[in-house]
């Protein structure tokens, strides 16, 4: 199972956001997402949180709140995303090799190209809903269902 954290760093009512426009292979390619990546083999999924907030920004994440569970399943391939936020942490953003980082203000944020799933999990974050779990189904990049589940 491929499992993955997901970090919206909060600050001044906005969230940093990356645009994913650097890999030439990348499915996240022309969307802009949070901040986050793979966990990886022997690491916890808060390591993983604060090694992939450090590695995508150059920022030490100081604490974060564990969110929600998203389930992705994407054309049969399915993939566990832990999904964090905080406003808790130092230094200074560094450019990142995977895209182009930037504080949007939350209400613009509906207005870049997202994940039609995103849309729906960013909104219960805004909207500041407790713990939840979200399972998004794809099919060739377009959400044909969705359930929060209890």
């Amino acid at each position: 199972m491929v499992e993955t954290v997901l970090l919206y760093l909060e600050q001044d009512g906005k969230y940093l956001m990356l645009y994913r426009n650097k890999k030439k292979k990348d499915i996240n390619k022309g969307k802009w997402i949070g901040i986050g990546g793979h966990i990886e083999e022997g690491e916890t999924k808060e390591e993983a949180l604060v090694r992939e907030c450090k590695e995508e920004t150059s920022l030490n994440l100081l604490s974060y709140s564990l969110r929600g569970k998203l389930v992705f399943v994407i054309d049969g391939y399915e993939e566990t995303c832990y999904l964090y936020t905080s406003s808790s942490f130092e230094g200074e953003i560094q450019e990142c090799d995977e895209g182009e980082l930037a504080f949007v203000n939350k209400e613009e944020i509906f207005h870049l190209p997202l994940w039609e799933g995103d849309r729906i999990f960013l909104n219960m974050l805004l909207n500041d809903e407790p713990y939840f779990v979200l399972r998004l189904n794809y099919e060739n990049d377009k959400l044909i269902s969705y359930e929060r589940e209890m």
